[in-house]
């Protein structure tokens, strides 16, 4: 046979093998890929549950790539984010997720889990206030001088499932709404332990441990590694309201990727998840017990009753106790330099400091006070900052528009104004907290939100870093306090330079090393009150 026949004959049988092998390893299906967003607790589990799905007919194969997160940052994702940059199914730990987040079309298809909603304590607090034998009514159980640990309720299903809780207890009117207000108050100053310290005291065995607002999963969670439980919940009288984890569908999915999406809902929903989510301490959707449910996991295996929560009635409580909290004033500026070109996933650092910005944005209250800067190299003449958006509370409205919306609409212009050169940081970190002081509010906690994604680059002109903090010390003013808060953006972000400069102004420094953790760096920083 001439050789070229030879060659020609042997590249068919090379094709048509490589061809057979990958039907045979793909089952000859289409691939299609579903984006699922659980809460943490559910990540590791979601992942093993996810593997390996395709659609009955075995015409689609799914690749489930699942992300675990908090539930508030989920929300303003959903809020904020365009349709292609969203999750195909979202797991929230409570359907009063759902309701926050009207933009969104959302479908429920069910509960994956249910914890019942408790308060953790120590088993020493629960036998000195004599719980044992007969546990407390739940104004009873928040109204005791034992110090009180509730998590931030901007964030916590479960602490304003307690508190909407309460509140039913008392009536559900207005001397019980001042109630919950003064229960709040009073918790702020019982104790400076945060909640996962005072979980911590509560595993400890500690006589002196607070009381905590606390799903039922996580009390039999830190329990595993136990000897004796010494972290016990507690179960108020009247019941508990439920974290109930509904898998919810986002947007319409159709054709292969409905199908994808169909495969990976009767998944979460199906007995095989019921039997993992049990082992891993939550309920069934039904009530059936975790595993191993007892004293030694500091739980019951008895489901308590559910304490109905209508979610109109618990955001009208979130907004009265919302407004307890002084409002923020921060002057957010941007790294606009050419290093925020650098890939990340789908898009680069700027786009991803986009969406993280205006995700965070979509979250904080109207009373905040928001304005913006960039900033890079001599963006203005000699000058290395430019304001985007003056400072101004969210709902102040300017020529027929809100201030929220025109943040929104600044923000998507990030990725446009990059800029050749290099990073201007000390002199832009200098005059921003000049001009956040000049423009000062004493009724609100003021800020400088610096994030950037590298090292001062500036010329033989700008500040020195000895010179700016030196700087920023001698022109402190105890009575207008400015902060700066540093979030440094990938690797190459000098972190140790904003924790000194944090140190000077009373701030904090972030790092987000991993680039997509930005959205929650940032959500964090923007609420930093320190």
């Amino acid at each position: 046979m001439p050789p070229v026949l030879l060659a020609a004959g042997l590249a068919v049988v090379l094709v048509l093998g490589g061809l057979g092998w990958w039907l045979t390893a793909s089952g000859g299906c289409e691939r299609a890929t579903v984006d699922v967003t659980v809460a943490p607790e559910l990540g590791p589990l979601t992942e093993e549950l996810l593997t390996d799905l395709e659609s009955p007919d075995g015409e689609v194969c799914v690749d489930a790539q699942v992300t675990a997160q908090e539930p508030l940052q989920s929300a303003g994702a959903l809020g904020a984010l365009a349709e292609d940059a969203l999750p195909d199914v979202w797991v929230p730990d409570s359907r009063l997720w759902a309701a926050r987040v009207a933009s969104a079309e959302l479908e429920q298809e069910g509960s994956m889990a249910v914890s019942p909603v408790v308060l953790g304590t120590s088993r020493a607090v629960v036998d000195d206030l004599g719980w044992s034998d007969t546990p407390p009514g739940w104004s009873e159980a928040m109204g005791t001088d034992r110090p009180l640990a509730v998590p931030d309720l901007a964030s916590s299903a479960e602490a304003l499932s307690v508190l909407a809780a309460v509140r039913t207890a008392l009536g559900g009117d207005a001397d019980a709404d001042n109630a919950i207000v003064q229960a709040v108050l009073a918790a702020a100053r019982s104790t400076a332990l945060s909640p996962g310290e005072a979980l911590d005291a509560g595993r400890a065995g500690s006589a002196e441990a607070p009381l905590v607002p606390v799903s039922e999963q996580e009390v039999y969670a830190l329990n595993q590694d136990a000897q004796d439980a010494e972290l016990v919940a507690v179960y108020p009288a009247e019941g508990s309201p439920v974290l109930d984890y509904p898998v919810l569908r986002v947007g319409a999915a159709t054709g292969a990727q409905q199908q994808a999406v169909d495969v990976v809902v009767g998944r979460l929903l199906s007995d095989e998840a019921q039997t993992a989510v049990r082992d891993a301490g939550f309920r069934g959707p039904e009530g059936a017990a975790p595993t191993g449910a007892g004293p030694e996991t500091g739980i019951v295996a008895a489901s308590p009753e559910v304490v109905p929560l209508e979610a109109e009635q618990v955001q009208a409580l979130l907004t009265r106790l919302s407004s307890l909290a002084a409002p923020s004033r921060i002057l957010s500026v941007f790294d606009v330099s050419t290093s925020m070109e650098a890939p990340v996933g789908d898009g680069t650092r700027a786009t991803l400091a986009r969406d993280a910005a205006k995700a965070a944005l979509s979250l904080v209250p109207d009373n905040y006070a928001l304005g913006s800067w960039v900033f890079a190299y001599q963006l203005e003449g000699d000058r290395d900052w430019e304001q985007m958006v003056p400072t101004r509370e969210l709902d102040d409205v300017v020529d027929g528009r809100v201030q929220r919306e025109i943040l929104d609409e600044q923000l998507d212009t990030l990725p446009d104004r990059l800029t050749p050169g290099g990073t201007g940081l000390y002199d832009t970190t200098l005059a921003a907290v000049r001009a956040a002081r000049e423009d000062y509010d004493p009724t609100a906690v003021n800020s400088v939100l610096i994030v950037t994604d590298g090292a001062n680059e500036d010329d033989d002109a700008g500040l020195g870093l000895e010179e700016l903090l030196g700087t920023l010390s001698a022109e402190a003013d105890p009575d207008r306090p400015v902060k700066v808060i540093g979030v440094a953006l990938g690797p190459d972000a000098d972190v140790s330079v904003l924790e000194e400069i944090a140190d000077v102004t009373g701030g904090a420094a972030y790092s987000a090393v991993d680039e997509t953790d930005l959205q929650t760096v940032l959500f964090d920083a923007l609420r930093q009150r320190g």
